[in-house]
Protein backbone atom coordinates (compact mmCIF):
# COMPACT_ATOMS: atom_id res chain seq x y z
CA UNK A 1 0.00 0.00 0.00
CA UNK A 2 1.23 3.51 -0.86
CA UNK A 3 2.40 5.76 1.97
CA UNK A 4 -0.15 8.35 3.07
CA UNK A 5 0.91 11.98 2.75
CA UNK A 6 -0.68 15.25 3.76
CA UNK A 7 -1.93 17.48 0.94
CA UNK A 8 -3.49 20.94 0.88
CA UNK A 9 -7.02 20.89 -0.55
CA UNK A 10 -8.35 24.06 -2.14
CA UNK A 11 -12.08 24.43 -1.47
CA UNK A 12 -14.80 26.76 -2.68
CA UNK A 13 -15.20 30.07 -0.92
CA UNK A 14 -16.72 29.67 2.55
CA UNK A 15 -17.11 25.91 2.11
CA UNK A 16 -14.31 24.81 4.46
CA UNK A 17 -16.64 23.46 7.16
CA UNK A 18 -18.95 21.74 4.65
CA UNK A 19 -16.01 20.00 2.97
CA UNK A 20 -14.51 19.12 6.35
CA UNK A 21 -17.75 17.40 7.41
CA UNK A 22 -18.07 15.55 4.08
CA UNK A 23 -14.49 14.25 4.30
CA UNK A 24 -15.30 12.97 7.79
CA UNK A 25 -18.37 11.13 6.48
CA UNK A 26 -16.20 9.53 3.78
CA UNK A 27 -13.68 8.39 6.39
CA UNK A 28 -10.84 10.43 4.89
CA UNK A 29 -8.30 11.75 7.39
CA UNK A 30 -8.47 15.54 7.32
CA UNK A 31 -7.45 18.61 9.28
CA UNK A 32 -9.12 22.01 9.21
CA UNK A 33 -7.09 24.42 11.34
CA UNK A 34 -9.36 27.02 12.92
CA UNK A 35 -9.11 30.09 15.13
CA UNK A 36 -11.75 31.74 17.30
CA UNK A 37 -12.10 35.49 16.95
CA UNK A 38 -14.44 37.90 18.68
CA UNK A 39 -16.65 39.76 16.22
CA UNK A 40 -18.54 42.88 17.26
CA UNK A 41 -22.04 43.71 16.08
CA UNK A 42 -24.09 46.75 17.06
CA UNK A 43 -25.81 44.90 19.88
CA UNK A 44 -23.30 42.26 20.99
CA UNK A 45 -19.89 40.62 20.73
CA UNK A 46 -19.69 37.00 19.70
CA UNK A 47 -16.91 34.42 19.42
CA UNK A 48 -16.85 33.02 15.89
CA UNK A 49 -14.74 30.12 14.57
CA UNK A 50 -12.89 30.87 11.33
CA UNK A 51 -10.61 28.71 9.16
CA UNK A 52 -6.98 29.66 9.82
CA UNK A 53 -6.28 29.38 6.08
CA UNK A 54 -9.46 30.51 4.30
CA UNK A 55 -10.12 28.37 1.25
CA UNK A 56 -7.89 25.49 2.33
CA UNK A 57 -7.81 22.42 4.52
CA UNK A 58 -5.52 19.42 4.69
CA UNK A 59 -6.15 15.77 3.80
CA UNK A 60 -4.00 12.73 4.43
CA UNK A 61 -4.32 10.13 1.70
CA UNK A 62 -2.16 7.54 -0.04
CA UNK A 63 -0.34 8.74 -3.16
CA UNK A 64 -2.64 7.02 -5.64
CA UNK A 65 -5.07 8.48 -8.13
CA UNK A 66 -8.28 6.86 -6.82
CA UNK A 67 -7.69 8.42 -3.36
CA UNK A 68 -7.10 11.81 -4.97
CA UNK A 69 -10.26 11.38 -7.02
CA UNK A 70 -12.32 10.55 -3.93
CA UNK A 71 -11.04 13.73 -2.24
CA UNK A 72 -11.68 16.12 -5.15
CA UNK A 73 -15.17 14.65 -5.68
CA UNK A 74 -16.11 15.77 -2.15
CA UNK A 75 -18.71 18.54 -1.95
CA UNK A 76 -16.99 21.92 -1.85
CA UNK A 77 -13.59 20.63 -3.02
CA UNK A 78 -11.89 22.31 -5.97
CA UNK A 79 -8.49 20.64 -6.35
CA UNK A 80 -5.41 19.46 -4.51
CA UNK A 81 -2.70 22.11 -4.48
CA UNK A 82 0.12 21.27 -6.91
CA UNK A 83 3.36 23.06 -7.74
CA UNK A 84 3.45 21.02 -10.96
CA UNK A 85 0.00 20.81 -12.61
CA UNK A 86 -1.49 17.33 -12.28
CA UNK A 87 0.85 16.21 -9.51
CA UNK A 88 -0.39 17.19 -6.01
CA UNK A 89 2.42 18.42 -3.81
CA UNK A 90 2.70 16.81 -0.34
CA UNK A 91 2.86 19.03 2.73
CA UNK A 92 5.67 18.22 5.15
CA UNK A 93 4.36 16.08 8.04
CA UNK A 94 6.51 18.17 10.40
CA UNK A 95 4.62 21.31 9.32
CA UNK A 96 1.27 19.65 10.05
CA UNK A 97 2.50 18.35 13.43
CA UNK A 98 3.86 21.79 14.34
CA UNK A 99 0.63 23.50 13.27
CA UNK A 100 -1.48 21.07 15.31
CA UNK A 101 0.78 21.58 18.35
CA UNK A 102 0.55 25.35 18.05
CA UNK A 103 -3.26 25.26 17.85
CA UNK A 104 -3.58 22.67 20.64
CA UNK A 105 -1.42 24.80 22.95
CA UNK A 106 -4.22 27.33 23.32
CA UNK A 107 -1.85 30.23 22.67
CA UNK A 108 -3.32 32.97 20.49
CA UNK A 109 -2.25 32.64 16.88
CA UNK A 110 -2.23 35.23 14.14
CA UNK A 111 -1.99 34.45 10.42
CA UNK A 112 0.85 36.28 8.76
CA UNK A 113 0.64 36.90 5.05
CA UNK A 114 3.75 36.07 3.06
CA UNK A 115 5.17 39.56 3.50
CA UNK A 116 8.75 40.54 4.18
CA UNK A 117 9.88 43.32 6.50
CA UNK A 118 10.42 46.40 4.35
CA UNK A 119 7.79 45.32 1.80
CA UNK A 120 5.41 47.88 0.36
CA UNK A 121 1.93 47.09 1.70
CA UNK A 122 -1.64 48.35 1.40
CA UNK A 123 -4.04 48.30 4.35
CA UNK A 124 -7.12 46.29 3.37
CA UNK A 125 -9.43 46.98 6.34
CA UNK A 126 -9.88 49.18 9.35
CA UNK A 127 -9.51 52.93 9.73
CA UNK A 128 -6.37 52.96 7.55
CA UNK A 129 -8.06 51.09 4.68
CA UNK A 130 -6.42 51.97 1.36
CA UNK A 131 -3.29 53.52 2.88
CA UNK A 132 0.02 52.45 1.35
CA UNK A 133 3.25 52.24 3.31
CA UNK A 134 5.99 49.89 4.48
CA UNK A 135 5.80 46.92 6.83
CA UNK A 136 8.35 46.76 9.64
CA UNK A 137 8.79 45.11 13.03
CA UNK A 138 9.64 46.61 16.39
CA UNK A 139 9.48 44.89 19.77
CA UNK A 140 7.67 41.84 18.30
CA UNK A 141 4.97 44.04 16.75
CA UNK A 142 4.22 44.71 13.11
CA UNK A 143 4.38 48.37 12.26
CA UNK A 144 2.79 50.18 9.32
CA UNK A 145 5.02 53.07 8.32
CA UNK A 146 4.24 55.99 6.04
CA UNK A 147 7.28 57.89 4.82
CA UNK A 148 6.99 61.52 3.70
CA UNK A 149 10.15 61.65 1.60
CA UNK A 150 10.00 65.38 0.92
CA UNK A 151 10.13 66.10 4.65
CA UNK A 152 12.48 63.27 5.52
CA UNK A 153 10.02 62.08 8.16
CA UNK A 154 8.13 58.86 8.80
CA UNK A 155 5.25 57.92 11.03
CA UNK A 156 4.26 54.43 12.07
CA UNK A 157 1.57 52.61 13.98
CA UNK A 158 0.98 49.05 15.17
CA UNK A 159 -1.02 46.94 12.76
CA UNK A 160 -2.21 43.35 12.51
CA UNK A 161 -0.43 41.45 9.75
CA UNK A 162 -3.80 40.11 8.55
CA UNK A 163 -4.92 43.69 7.80
CA UNK A 164 -2.30 44.30 5.11
CA UNK A 165 -1.59 42.94 1.64
CA UNK A 166 1.21 43.29 -0.87
CA UNK A 167 0.94 46.70 -2.57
Amino acid sequence: MAEANWYALWVRSRQEFVTDAELGRKGIEHFLPTVTKVRAWKDRNKSVVFPLFPGYLFVRVPSRSDAFLQVVQTRGAVTLVALVPGFPTPVSPEEIISLKSMLDSGSPVELYPDLQTGAAVRVKRGPLCGAVGMLSRRNDQHRFTVNIELLGRSVSTSILAEDVEQA
